[in-house]
């Protein structure tokens, strides 16, 4: 369960900001849990000429059920830590499709 102002998730105006850790090159595009207060996201695109980046806003538009324009990364654009904006939908949606998504190890 997240808070509204937890750091993995902030509510904003008209949507939410999460905080990813992208891993690139990996086999499949996945959400593969929670790093270091960071949502994990796996995606199979290499970290090179914005890639990577795209990749990241094609895969949280289609989890999200967004326009990709939806999606903006916030901070870092060349790190594997990112904050993304999403935005277009309730918060509490965009929270209650997150929590969907995580996959639970308890």
């Amino acid at each position: 369960m997240s808070t509204p102002d937890s750091p993995l998730c902030t509510d904003t105006d008209g949507g939410i900001i999460l905080s990813l850790h992208i891993q690139p090159r990996a086999s499949k595009n996945e959400v593969c849990g929670i790093q270091d207060n960071a949502l994990k996201i796996r995606l199979t695109s290499p970290p090179v000429d914005g890639a990577a980046n795209k990749r990241c806003r094609e895969f949280l538009a289609e989890l999200f059920d967004v326009p990709k324009s939806a999606v903006d990364i916030l901070s870092g654009e060349t790190s594997r830590h990112k904050r993304v904006r999403i935005s277009g939908k309730d918060p509490a949606e965009l929270r209650r499709a997150l929590e969907g998504m995580i996959p639970q190890h308890r």
